[in-house]
């Protein structure tokens, strides 16, 4: 038996550095050392063999399993370096290669006309204020001399909700809200969006309006023009001329609507401007005295002006975007120009 403990040992040992592959050592333990493998099939004759015998040849065979598991992890340990080595070979990248290049971000048109119109009011003392954009019909309108049977709300196109509350249709209601609780003088410039039932190439129905305020005593018409006049030279360039024409508007009295010449033909008269030379960019006019009286201001003591205009329509005209959907569609060939 011990002769064919040794040939079984010495076959194994020879088909052993024959393996390449993992598949081929499993099967070469199961044939050797399974429960139905050829050392089992040897011991099995152990009960033909003398009691003496038995223990020696039991030891012999233990040393020899022993020695098989061991030597077929050594070899699984190699072949599966192997497999990994020529794995990684397959797998490597190339150092040496140039990187794909990443897309930087860039600022939207839509932000970075905000954060220019905000930046020039700054610095001419007013704070920013913002406001809820779901408002009451009072803020929005009640409280800025518009009742419920006023025309000029049929101007604002309105998303009504089922609460009775609205979405707001222009960021106005801030300005309430900051005379409320705060006394003059208020300066306050209020970004923000507000949602009108309008939708075509020049018109979102979600769209971007910035809205000034100054509030205090003896405040003039002249001090309206002197800050308008400013801010436009300050945005559109300082040799733009800008021109003031009558108005109404029922939150402030006298009003006005205020252009500066065609960005596109300087003043000559194109399409952009209908042939005019001008564009109209906002509108303002001093406080209405009922607008005061709704924050409990005296309007005998106290005036104020206020203005409003819309982002897109500037970014619009900044920008030369004749389409103002391009802003929504964050299409990165777009937006990488800015």
């Amino acid at each position: 038996m011990q002769s064919l403990l040794d040939a079984l040992h010495s076959d194994a040992l020879n088909e052993l550095t024959s393996i390449r592959q993992l598949s081929d050592l499993d099967s070469l333990k199961t044939l050797y050392l399974g429960k139905k493998g050829k050392l089992t099939d040897i011991l099995q004759g152990l009960g033909k063999v003398s009691a003496e015998e038995r223990p020696r040849l039991g030891q012999i065979a233990n040393t020899i399993k022993t020695d098989l598991l061991t030597r077929l992890e050594q070899k699984r340990d190699e072949l599966q370096k192997q497999e990994w080595a020529v794995q990684l070979q397959k797998e490597a990248i190339d150092t040496s290669l140039p990187a794909h290049r990443l897309a930087i971000g860039k600022h939207h048109p839509i932000n970075k006309t905000i954060d220019d119109v905000v930046d020039i009011f700054t610095r001419l003392g007013f704070s920013v204020e913002t406001g809820p954009d779901i408002e009451s019909d009072y803020y929005n309108f009640e409280a800025l001399n518009i009742p419920s049977d006023h025309p000029a709300r049929d101007m604002h196109d309105t998303f009504y909700l089922n609460t009775g509350y609205l979405l707001r249709t222009h960021t106005s209601p801030v300005q309430i809200r900051t005379m409320e609780v705060q006394q003059p003088p208020v300066k306050i410039i209020v970004p923000g969006k507000v949602y009108r039932c309008d939708a075509d190439v020049s018109h979102s129905p979600v769209f971007h309006q910035v809205e000034g305020l100054y509030v205090s005593k003896n405040v003039t018409f002249s001090q309206l023009k002197g800050t308008l006049e400013h801010f436009l030279r300050a945005l559109f360039g300082p040799e733009k001329s800008v021109r003031f024409r009558p108005s109404y508007f029922p939150f402030t009295e006298p009003s006005t609507e205020v252009d500066v010449a065609c960005v596109n033909c300087g003043g000559n008269g194109c399409n952009v401007c209908k042939h005019t030379g001008w564009l109209e960019i906002l509108g303002a006019g001093l406080v209405n005295r009922n607008v005061l009286k709704a924050v409990n201001l005296d309007p005998d003591v106290y005036t104020g002006f206020a203005f409003g205009m819309g982002i897109e329509r500037i970014a619009m005209l900044r920008y030369g975007i004749s389409d103002i959907r391009l802003f929504y569609e964050n299409d990165y060939r777009f937006l990488k120009q800015f």
